[in-house]
């Protein structure tokens, strides 16, 4: 079991990475929430048996649990999902006092965070992640949201959940792209903040690959230690958490041109990566040494280093309205070495070209 803490000036809570604690769900949910109502917004994936488990534990620890089941997929990041779940919970009598449970990938967390953030302006939540993606990123540090159809979380709020439970067994259960997109976020961590990490992924990834216990939980601690450490230092986004869009800018136009669901949200921060290297390299603020153990590491984690994509103009005007777009220029997240990124909006279409060409 390892603990890391996250406090901030207006609120503090527990990440818990502990095997087996999903079971123990329901005692951890009382001590934060009053009355016997609680809410649980389940990934449809994960119903069996992830969803049953919680749901016993709920019951027995007092609670009647409201349970509502999204269909796997961005699909579900949408204002109608929300307003679906907002009706169930009315009907249900959920006062302010009562716990949501998000219970799933980050599609899962960010929906039930965002109705949990809105509902009576805002009730507590729980992170139960269930990908290796959102244990390790999305379900800390407190960004929630849903999306339109002209991007990806351009509907949001930042809503820290009230504790996030991460139990690595629930891996087992993934399939092997699962684990592989979610391995994208813990090569962004190391490459923004701590290359010994990096090094340490390097040498480790086999053992990450076999879902070695031990190796897991390391894996898990040290990138949620990042993600906390960051959010700790800029938790609305405005100077060094920036930094966790790394990859993500050039992603989030991937997914919204090839559709969203067509690769996971961490086969396209993974080529983002390798692209926002490349333009790192063009104009010349890297090595390419530095692109090239990136490439061979994304490879590694069985991520896709190559992928099909529209012509540039689609590509340009989908990062056009990004969110991380200021003064009508793109920003990007560009390493200059491992462990250390900058924010740059100074470059040209040509190398922006370039740097879609080497992911094509």
């Amino acid at each position: 079991m390892a603990v890391v803490e996250l406090e901030l000036p207006h609120h503090r809570y527990a990440i818990t990475i502990e095997p087996g604690s999903l079971a123990d769900l329901g005692p951890a949910v009382r001590a934060l929430g009053r009355g016997t109502r609680c809410a649980v917004v389940i990934d449809s994936g994960v119903l069996e048996p992830h969803g049953r488990i919680a749901e016993r534990s709920l019951r027995e620890a007092g609670f009647e649990p409201v349970v509502s089941v999204l269909p796997a997929g961005e699909g579900s990041k949408t204002l109608a999902r929300v307003e679906t779940l907002y009706r169930a919970w009315i009907a249900a009598g959920l006062e302010r006092g009562s716990v949501v449970v998000a219970l799933g990938g980050g599609v899962t967390g960010d929906t039930a965070g965002f109705a949990a953030a809105t509902y009576l302006r805002g009730v507590p939540f729980v992170q139960c992640p269930t990908t290796l993606l959102a244990m390790v990123d999305s379900s800390v540090g407190g960004k929630v949201g849903v999306n339109l159809p002209e991007g990806k979380n351009l509907v949001g709020a930042f809503y820290q959940p009230h504790a996030v439970r991460i139990d690595p067994e629930l891996l087992r259960t993934l399939p092997a792209r699962e684990i592989a997109a979610g391995l994208a976020e813990c090569i962004k961590h190391a490459v923004i903040r701590d290359p010994d990490l990096f090094e340490w992924t390097e040498k480790n990834m086999a053992s990450i690959r076999r879902l070695e216990p031990a190796v897991l939980v390391e894996l898990i601690r040290r990138n949620v230690e990042i993600k906390a450490g960051v959010v700790r230092e800029d938790e609305r986004e405005s100077g060094v958490r920036a930094h966790l869009n790394f990859g993500h800018t050039f992603g989030h136009a991937i997914e919204a041109t090839r559709g969203y669901g067509t690769l996971l949200h961490g086969e396209a921060v993974g080529l983002g990566m390798l692209a926002a290297a490349e333009l790192a390299r063009r104009i010349e603020i890297c090595d390419a040494d530095v692109r090239a153990r990136l490439e061979t590491l994304v490879e590694a984690a069985g991520l896709p280093i190559r992928t099909s994509l529209p012509d540039d103009a689609a590509l340009r005007a989908a990062m056009a309205v990004d969110k991380k777009v200021s003064d009508a220029r793109i920003r990007f997240v560009l390493p200059r070495r491992l462990g250390e990124v900058e924010l740059r909006s100074d470059v040209s279409d040509a190398d922006i070209g370039g740097a879609w060409s080497s992911i094509r």
